[in-house]
């Protein structure tokens, strides 16, 4: 079941944020573990409140239901998440693929131990920029700075 048919449309507050934010904590979970779970669930109430209002986000839908996103802050991705039950069926490559349409560039930052992730990155082409010891909040969660040019 590769490449399954999706549609991708713009966020709808209303709608969306409940699934979104399950498939943000599912996909964080597992890919994220090593962040913790009690992290994982005060980083939720931040991604409902303040990163899915503020940012620009597409939605990945399977058979009219979100399976994945992508939010976008200009050019740099401030997230993508697709439901770990749906992973590996093409549905964060098309999403890539339209933000990439929409911006003609992108950029992001991913933990390094996420090694399926920036293996991911790394297979469609973004290039690393750089690295940083610590997370965003300074906790000592590597990340690497990451870009793709049309």
């Amino acid at each position: 079941m590769k490449n399954v048919e999706i549609r991708i449309r713009a966020y709808d507050e209303a709608s969306d944020l409940p699934k979104l934010s399950a498939i943000w904590f599912e996909a964080s979970m597992a890919a994220h573990a090593f962040l913790g779970e009690a992290r994982l669930r005060e980083q939720r109430v931040a991604i409902e409140t303040i990163y899915l209002p503020q940012a620009e986000t597409w939605v990945a839908c399977h058979a009219g239901a979100p399976v994945g996103f992508i939010s976008l802050l200009d050019t740099f991705i401030g997230g993508l998440f697709v439901a770990p039950d749906r992973q590996g069926l093409g549905i964060g490559r098309a999403l890539i693929a339209h933000a990439l349409d929409l911006k003609g560039e992108l950029s992001l930052e991913v933990y390094t131990a996420n090694v399926q992730a920036y293996g991911f990155y790394k297979s469609l082409g973004f290039e690393e920029l750089s690295r940083r010891a610590t997370d965003s909040e300074g906790l000592p969660f590597e990340n690497a700075m990451m870009r793709l040019k049309v």
